[in-house]
């Protein structure tokens, strides 16, 4: 028998001290923190580049193989990295990491974030704490939430009918890094060609400001360092959850079975992110397009997988909120590590790629265009009926919830009604929610030694 929530503030404050302490003890001593191992390699290469003349792309953090890997305009962007020594640079990359995961959550959750308060807020970041991608990207000084954060305001601006900016957050994000171009190629697949447009001008814009700064470093990015995957790390190593890491895994060398495979991929992606698209549920099309993302791309490391977030808002919202909760809490234990040494064998083959099956899982069944007619897509009306007032914006697409007080549940069931919550205000005042946003309680397990997703061996500290 589940125990009552507190009904107290007092109580609710003890709770969320309790959960928090408990989640402090597992992120400082469980996984193996990363040591801000990629921030050190943004910042080393910055360093290089405005303070001793070098090329970005020369620089390795010392004692290993691996450098900048991003686009020239992702270190253009960077660039004020070299007015701050690394102490500094990593409390401003935390800062801002936090702020798009706000901004993140305050996007999937819509209007109806404010009835969560304090302690509905506090209960989300203990589950979301947990969640490995999301503890890799703060820990490595990644930048997937940033990206993030960039897409889903144009996925909003969509929804709600402002496009006039429509595209510029995505075509920022492919031009600092490569992955998030396939959201371009959703636009083009929902025919929203202005959008598609203006994020092909910003992305093609951002890339040519870099060349003027660099021009030999944007020579060597686009006609050498792109095609050289050794240079971000092994495809075979236990945390690239892509196809081409499963490929690689199993000994298939042979890159016509992983284009075919691709191919495949984006052929179930695009049937299924038009579909979405057809009834306005882009919070549904944007979640397919980051699945696919993660899953064409040559690496996906495990912090990569913060692109999977939207797809826990659709689930919960479509009401299969037991499901996003097993999958989440999955997504918690660090389980493919366990065949970081040794990933051969039926077990290794179905173990060591289970974040890549739950994504592939996830873009195959994900629920998509099946928004009831009685509820408005979030898309601006042309009707001339004058609606109630309402001073809430609509959000990304709606979403059925049940009102509740912030005292029910536990950390995950939270964390499930705020992104169950994007689109309530938008609802028609007739519509009767429906479903629960209750996950189950996770159950995260250990991540054993290792300190970067690239190496095989642990870099030195």
């Amino acid at each position: 028998m589940t125990p009552a929530p507190p009904r107290t503030d007092r109580g609710r404050l003890l709770l969320v001290l309790a959960l928090a302490t408990l989640v402090t003890v597992f992120t400082a001593t469980v996984p193996l923190l990363r040591d801000w191992f990629d921030l050190r390699v943004y910042y080393g290469s910055i360093d290089n580049w405005v303070h001793h003349g070098g090329r970005i792309y020369d620089y390795r953090v010392p004692g290993t193989t691996y450098g900048f890997t991003y686009p020239p305009f992702a270190a253009v962007v960077m660039l004020p990295m070299a007015l701050l020594d690394l102490h500094t640079a990593i409390a401003a990359a935390l800062l801002l990491n936090l702020a798009a995961l706000v901004l993140v959550l305050r996007l999937l959750a819509g209007p109806a974030w404010r009835r969560h308060g304090w302690y509905g807020w506090a209960l989300a970041a203990c589950a979301l704490a947990l969640f490995e991608p999301l503890r890799d990207t703060l820990s490595f000084g990644q930048v997937n939430l940033l990206l993030l954060a960039l897409v889903l305001t144009d996925a909003t601006l969509l929804a709600t009918g402002r496009t006039r900016w429509a595209g510029v957050g995505i075509g920022l994000a492919a031009a600092i890094k490569l992955t998030p171009g396939l959201f371009i190629g959703l636009l083009l697949v929902a025919r929203r060609w202005r959008a598609a447009a203006v994020a092909t001008v910003v992305a093609l814009g951002a890339t040519a400001l870099a060349a003027s700064a660099d021009p030999d470093a944007s020579r060597f990015y686009w006609t050498e360092a792109l095609w050289d995957t050794s240079r971000v790390g092994r495809l075979g190593y236990v945390s690239n959850q892509s196809v081409q890491g499963i490929l690689a895994r199993l000994g298939e060398p042979d890159r016509a079975v992983w284009a075919a495979a691709v191919l495949l991929v984006l052929g179930v992606w695009a049937l299924r992110a038009r579909r979405a698209v057809a009834v306005g549920d882009w919070t549904a099309a944007f979640a397919l397009t980051g699945l696919a993302a993660c899953l064409v791309s040559p690496i996906t490391w495990v912090h990569h997988l913060v692109w999977l977030l939207p797809s826990f808002a659709v689930l919960i919202r479509t009401g299969h909120a037991r499901i996003a909760g097993a999958l989440y809490a999955v997504l918690c234990t660090s389980v493919v590590w366990l065949w970081f040494d040794d990933a051969s064998g039926v077990d290794g083959f179905l173990g060591s790629n289970t974040y890549a099956w739950i994504t592939l899982g996830l873009l195959l069944r994900l629920p998509a265009g099946q928004q009831p007619p009685d509820r408005r897509t979030g898309i601006r009306s042309t009707s001339t009926t004058t609606a109630a007032p309402n001073p809430v914006a609509p959000t990304i697409s709606p979403a059925s919830v049940q009102p509740k007080s912030a005292s029910s549940g536990t950390a995950a069931a939270t964390a499930g009604e705020l992104f169950a919550a994007g689109g309530a205000a938008a609802l028609d005042a007739s519509s009767e929610p429906t479903g629960s946003t209750r996950l189950p309680a996770l159950n995260p397990q250990s991540s054993s030694e290792r300190a970067s997703s690239y190496t095989a061996d642990p870099p030195p500290s």
